[in-house]
């Protein structure tokens, strides 16, 4: 049984967010913090997030930075993935759909519920747009998001150490 699994239903939201720290360390992601935004660097490989003190609560931090972690997985090292559209084509609405849905995947495993920020609100008229346009979107993208979600809990420790 892995940490996932172990923590169990009867966690506290202290030792669910506790988890939650240990899961992102665990990723290995270079990350720069005290940045204005957070967003993902590809051409540096890391991930740069503002202060903790500027998130509403310890929640939608870890959910901000495993989405910006789970842009980080298509490093060429990692899952080898394009993950450079352009912001505003399709190409990046459909990238931000993935890494969303991902990060949602993995709070939910790690026991945690997030209210996203307005900002994403203003994505879904980006994502309902290739939505409409091919039917099959959402199927490949929570593909796409579950490998990412797969490769998090990968780097993981196994749960005896």
């Amino acid at each position: 049984m892995g940490k996932k699994e172990a923590l169990g239903l009867g966690a506290t939201e202290a030792e669910r967010i506790r988890h939650a720290e240990a899961f992102l360390s665990a990723l290995q992601a270079p990350i720069t913090f005290g940045e204005e935004q957070a967003y993902c660097r590809p051409a540096t490989d890391t991930v740069h997030l503002p202060d903790f003190a500027r998130f509403r609560d310890a929640v939608s931090f870890y959910g901000v930075a495993l989405h910006e972690c789970g842009h980080a997985s298509g490093a060429k090292h990692r899952l080898d993935c394009d993950l450079t559209g352009r912001f505003g084509s399709e190409a990046y609405a459909a990238e931000e759909l993935c890494i969303e849905l991902a990060s949602v995947m993995v709070l939910a495993d790690l026991g945690l519920v997030n209210h996203p920020y307005p900002v994403y609100l203003a994505y879904l008229a980006s994502w309902l747009k290739v939505l409409r346009d091919d039917p099959r979107a959402i199927i490949m993208a929570a593909s796409r998001a579950q490998a990412i979600a797969d490769w998090m809990h990968a780097q993981q420790p196994p749960p005896w150490e």
